[in-house]
């Protein structure tokens, strides 16, 4: 694998230099099922790049470089979803296999383009062919109505930091008025991550998710960048890193101790059995508390009900919402 040196753009092949392969550190990683969903498909193939070679080209190249790094990481569970058929039945049936594989995680690996307006046209081969120059880098996605948004998000911050760690810069240009209905919400200005509701692969999904945008195949230099076996290297290891420490993330997030605030657990038993708790209710004071009106007010009152043992022993209603958090 190869790696871009900070601050280096996109293009610089100088500042590419040898990596080790990634290792996962993740103790779950062998059991941990991530869906590596490959954009479009035969009978659909998405956007043309500047020179006329389909989307799901892209996607299939990049989706497969993704799944061996995975897998050569440690996470044999990876699943390459590959899904021919023409939308909508298309995005609902692999929605549907998705969600049967019961996975931890998906990504939907994809390349941009831009709306038919804002496009310039150029002869390739004797034949026009349609560009835009002005809007280079990366994007990702997530969806408000996903089964688990906080973990889609996440992932999605993991991997925006993870690529911009390797040198790989997002595209600002979702932001702004003139996308008109393709405008989105900015989330994450650090990660480059977008909110899409209406991604039916992002919001019909029950487990985190997030839609890749690895590039622009209509912009004349990204598409030969995007066709490089060294960029898809780049953007492989990129996604196993966030990968990986999602899956940490996720392991450390077990919620070991809940065993221990169930009310048959040995202490909870002894608040109620040990010898304590009988020589109150049994000794001379506790009958004399029990035959005075003071006594039978603090027994009865507000007071000694709110600290009392049961009241003591009730866990925060927010205890579980802070392990997730």
């Amino acid at each position: 694998m190869l790696l871009v040196a900070p601050g280096a753009r996109a293009g610089d092949t100088d500042a590419m230099t040898a990596v080790p392969q990634h290792v996962a550190a993740c103790t779950q990683a062998a059991s941990f099922r991530t869906v590596v969903d490959v954009g479009h498909g035969t009978q659909a193939p998405g956007a043309e790049s500047a020179r006329g070679v389909d989307e799901y080209v892209f996607n299939l190249r990049l989706a497969r470089e993704i799944d061996k790094e995975l897998r050569a990481a440690g996470f044999d569970k990876t699943v390459l979803l590959v899904t021919p058929d023409k939308p909508p039945r298309g995005l609902f049936k692999r929605v549907a296999r998705a969600n049967g594989l019961n996975p931890d995680l998906f990504l939907s690996v994809h390349h941009d383009s831009v709306p038919d307006r804002m496009m310039e046209t150029w002869q390739v081969d004797g034949h026009d062919r349609h560009y835009n120059d002005r809007f280079p880098g990366h994007s990702i996605f997530v969806s408000n109505g996903n089964a688990d948004r906080a973990g889609s998000l996440a992932f999605a911050k993991l991997l925006g930091l993870a690529l911009k760690q390797h040198g790989l810069q997002y595209t600002p240009h979702y932001t702004e008025k003139f996308m008109g209905n393709r405008r989105r919400e900015l989330l994450d200005p650090r990660a480059g991550v977008y909110r899409y509701d209406q991604l039916i692969v992002l919001k019909d999904t029950r487990m985190p998710a997030a839609l890749m945008e690895a590039g622009s195949i209509v912009n004349r230099s990204e598409e030969l960048l995007l066709a490089t076996p060294e960029h898809q290297a780049i953007m492989a290891g990129a996604v196993v890193e966030a990968v990986d420490a999602f899956c940490v993330a996720r392991a450390n997030a077990t919620p070991v101790a809940v065993a221990t605030r169930k009310p048959d657990e040995p202490v909870a038993a002894k608040k109620h059995d040990g010898p304590k708790v009988a020589k109150k209710l049994d000794g001379p004071a506790a009958t004399k508390k029990h035959d005075e009106p003071k006594a039978a007010k603090k027994l009865d009152g507000p007071k000694v009900a709110k600290g009392s043992d049961e009241a003591r022993r009730k866990p925060g209603t927010g205890w579980l919402q802070k392990i997730f958090q």
